[in-house]
């Protein structure tokens, strides 16, 4: 099988976990490389990313094709791809959409039984919904047993559901910047975005898609500049911005009478920068219902503990986390990986020094891409992460950045 395709695949009705159906879901996902059978890596995408997960021209340019409108840059270029980590010339790697997302996949912009967008009348999405939907496109491509998933952010929690869910049908999974569910903080900021979207009077119980009908931009705005601050930490916002003002040439609309007195700052202008974008290329009731799937994730849910989530899954767990991340802790990554002993699963937790924050698994690819590449070509046992192994036994906190993969 030939891949380098970007598809949509209608994967017929579809039953969500909240028992809600729909008669068509369609998936919008693109492929790498070439299956001969074995080699199939599948991608897991962060909560606004996308399929296009890798470059396609020769040049390295990518085109806007495809409805990927602002992801047109693939977003983890530099992760995946021929002779990268996760090589395209060895591996067949599979990236989709989720649905309820806004890039092509079924959600809340996609067309209702009614030919009028779905709106808030799509069903509530789950990550177990995205993994599920996942293993009916493989199905549809021929794809049996996995030889890898990995994914980023809510797409870790992505990859940690096919342990649970699929646990026969993948033979390692790599975790990065996750955790087996979400912090009271970050449901928290999660629920302040989301009350900034549903206030907006554009939004209109989300049902603003008609022509003459305003979307709920300011709303949709403020949830991303909480999100921004949610991905840096206070090191990587202090040496990126600190307190000075953004020079001439910047310009804002003064919130109020007396802002015109005071600077405006680097890291407001940063902000607004990214809220402004933002806006153009996602849409606003999809980050309501990918953040709800994040939030409600729980590795444990069904199960007495973690351990016992992962008792099933007899392949390899990789985990990397981020030292300056703050959205999902090296802590918490390092429970899990205990867990993951408790259940006699074969687990390698990888710490990467950095003052990112969550960023850091985006921005980063040269603390990502080895331990990554290392794990899908030897597993935990590999030449890259056997000092992780030896480490963890003699009760050592995994090793830190990429001294260890030279």
């Amino acid at each position: 099988m030939t891949g380098n395709t970007r598809e949509t695949a209608d994967l017929g009705e579809f039953t969500f976990e909240c028992g809600e159906s729909i008669p068509n879901l369609e998936l919008a996902y693109e492929t790498y490389g070439e299956f001969d059978g074995s080699n199939a890596v599948l991608v897991c995408h962060a909560l606004t990313g996308s399929q296009h997960v890798a470059r396609r021209t020769a040049r390295g340019r990518d085109g806007d094709a495809n409805g990927t409108a602002g992801q047109a840059r693939a977003w983890w270029a530099d992760v995946v791809g021929p002779g990268k980590a996760i090589d395209t010339t060895e591996y067949y790697v599979v990236c989709a959409n989720v649905p309820g997302s806004c890039y092509g996949s079924s959600g809340p912009t996609s067309e209702g039984p009614d030919g009028e967008p779905w709106g808030t009348d799509f069903p509530p999405v789950t990550i177990g919904d995205w993994t599920r939907a996942q293993r009916r496109l493989l199905d549809e491509l021929g794809v049996g047993r996995l030889h890898a998933v990995v994914g980023g952010s809510v797409g870790g929690m992505n990859a940690l559901d096919w342990a649970v869910r699929y646990p026969d049908d993948v033979h390692r999974i790599a975790a990065v910047a996750t955790a087996p569910r979400l912090d009271p903080q970050c449901l928290a900021l999660d629920t302040i975005a989301r009350r900034a979207i549903t206030t907006d009077p554009n939004w209109n119980g989300g049902h603003y898609y008609g022509e003459d009908q305003p979307n709920p931009d300011a709303g949709l705005g403020q949830a991303r500049r909480i999100g921004h601050v949610m991905y840096l930490s206070k090191d990587s916002m202090d040496q990126k911005f600190g307190r000075r003002a953004a020079g001439r040439g910047h310009s804002r609309e003064a919130p109020d009478p007396a802002a015109a007195f005071f600077p405006y700052r680097e890291v407001e202008s940063y902000l607004d920068y990214n809220a402004e974008n933002f806006v153009h290329r996602f849409d606003a009731n999809s980050y309501l219902y990918l953040t709800r799937a994040m939030d409600d994730y729980d590795l444990s849910a069904g199960f007495e503990s973690d351990a016992a989530a992962l008792g099933a899954f007899e392949g390899e767990l990789l985990l990397v986390s981020f030292t300056g991340d703050w959205h999902f802790t090296t802590d918490q990554a390092e429970e899990l990986a205990e867990s993951a002993r408790e259940a006699d699963a074969t687990v390698a937790h990888h710490v990467v020094e950095s003052d990112h924050g969550h960023d850091a698994f985006l921005v980063e690819p040269g603390n990502v891409g080895p331990p990554t590449a290392d794990f899908l070509a030897r597993g935990v046992r590999g030449k890259a992460v056997t000092d992780t192994v030896e480490r963890e036994q003699e009760d050592v906190h995994a090793p830190v950045h990429t001294s260890l993969f030279s």
